[in-house]
């Protein structure tokens, strides 16, 4: 009895001694560049203690860990990351270490730790984004696509350019000339968006094939595609291998006044025998919590919805204008979906007999029509040959270019050289005869047949007909 006591009070006294705490190990960092952010991901054993603070003169970001050690070697940055010139690693009181990030440009740090998923561990993120200094704007605009720039800012810098052209150099009859020869149609903004990248890699397939590189592989077949399209202007929502938040991809499009926005992805599955494309818009539901952040947010909301600003109105007004303009957006939604959905049919296998319905952030713009395409399942061992395939993958970049093309050329935005090539369209009231339609338009009769592939003269009340071009 007495042993067993004298054992158990060992025990007791084992249990009480204090247990020094275990180090965290931080076993990587990487670096995400994007044109208007820098994203620093540590990777983490587990949760961490950490501190940040800033240094001036000059600017340095420093990040001290506690009771941490480091694993491997710093990632360095690209010489065209905006934000980060060098880090800097230092051992502190044989526990800690501090990183030192040495800094291009004035930013705004965000720190956050994300917890593990299926990818990765712990990490912590950190996100250095721009605060508008001078250095900032001249690099952004440098690392910019000539393209991407938005409609107001190239109308402005061609206005500036004729006005000191005209001020240096140009006769009065030359100016007259040259605003005659300026077009007022526009083109039709095609917003293309890859899923994921950066830090995010989306799916992967059986073999490794990340989703954020394959939907960027897609993503720039299409804009090609749509480059050599007369009356189009594609824009790229992510240009590299950086992540950019879902409601930031909905901005983008509205910042270049998208006619569309149509965003890439490669689904997956528990069961790696589905397969097929699908298309999605947004849900009702999804649509109404939208419109719930628009209405308690009208007055922070200094940008417009559907060409109306929210801010100056009533609530019960600013209720009906969103309406309206979620409504319009929904249903060129639906239809354009439709469009693109039959091409995907006519290339390959669908998932589904039709276009479907979800809350997807990026879908909830209320006034740029949205559609969401799943170009394959990419946990199916066929599909991810597929979406390897250089070949495959400008298969359905056709497809979805020609789902669009289908919809625009019905629907030909107002404004739009497309609007003022696309044929005209009569319909037919009673009394009205094939000549006097062909006469009032000037076209021949048997144009207009064939056109619209009628054989004789008779026509209906209602019958919507094409008038070809003269």
């Amino acid at each position: 009895m007495l042993i067993k006591k004298a054992i158990a009070f060992l025990f007791l006294c084992l249990f009480s001694l204090p247990i020094a705490a275990e180090s965290s190990l931080v076993e990587g960092v990487r670096i995400w560049s994007a044109p208007d952010h820098s994203r620093l991901v540590f990777d983490v054993d587990g949760p961490i203690k950490y501190n940040t603070f800033r240094l001036d003169k000059p600017d340095r970001l420093v990040i001290d860990f506690k009771n941490a050690k480091l694993r491997g070697k710093l990632a360095k940055p690209g010489n065209d990351d905006l934000f980060i010139k060098n880090l800097r690693f230092a051992k502190r009181n044989k526990s800690d270490f501090r990183v030192v990030l040495d800094l291009k440009n004035k930013s705004k740090p965000k720190t956050f730790v994300l917890e593990p998923n299926k990818q990765y561990k712990y990490r912590l993120v950190i996100d250095l984004e721009g605060t508008g200094t001078p250095a900032v704007a001249e690099k952004s605009s440098k690392t910019a696509s000539p393209k991407k720039q938005s409609v107001k800012s190239e109308q402005h810098s061609v206005t500036q350019q004729q006005k000191v052209t005209a001020a240096k150099k140009t006769t009065p009859k030359k100016i007259a000339k040259s605003v005659n020869d300026r077009s007022p149609l526009r083109d039709i903004v095609v917003a293309i968006d890859a899923g994921h990248g950066g830090d995010d890699p989306g799916a992967t397939g059986p073999t490794g094939l990340r989703e954020k590189v394959v939907v960027m592989q897609i993503a720039r077949k299409l804009y090609a595609l749509f480059e050599q399209e007369k009356g189009y202007k594609p824009v790229l929502t992510r240009k590299g291998d950086y992540y950019i938040g879902l409601r930031n991809r909905m901005k983008i499009a509205r910042k270049y006044k998208a006619d569309l926005f149509v965003s890439i992805h490669a689904d997956a599955f528990k069961d790696s025998r589905v397969r097929g494309s699908s298309v999605y818009v947004l849900s009702s539901r999804g649509a109404s919590s939208e419109a719930a952040r628009w209405l308690a947010d009208k007055e922070n909301a200094a940008d417009l919805v559907g060409g109306v600003k929210l801010e100056d109105k009533d609530d019960m007004l600013a209720s009906v204008l969103l309406d309206l303009s979620q409504t319009a957006t929904r249903q060129a939604s639906m239809v354009v979906a439709d469009s693109v959905f039959n091409q995907l049919k006519r290339n390959g296998r669908t998932h589904g007999k039709r276009v479907q319905k979800a809350g997807f952030m990026v879908l909830k713009s209320p006034d740029v029509p949205s559609l969401l395409v799943e170009t394959a399942f990419i946990s199916n061992p066929s599909e991810e040959r597929n979406l390897k395939s250089k070949t495959y993958q400008k298969k359905m970049a056709k497809a979805i270019m020609s789902g669009i093309k289908d919809y625009f050329e019905q629907s030909p935005p107002p404004g739009s050289w497309l609007a003022s090539v696309a044929p005209k369209k009569h319909t037919i009231v009673s009394g009205e005869t094939l000549s006097e339609i062909a006469q009032q338009y000037r076209v021949s009769l048997a144009t207009l047949r064939r056109t619209n592939g009628i054989k004789g003269n008779h026509l209906r009340v209602g019958q919507v007909l094409t008038i070809p071009r003269s």
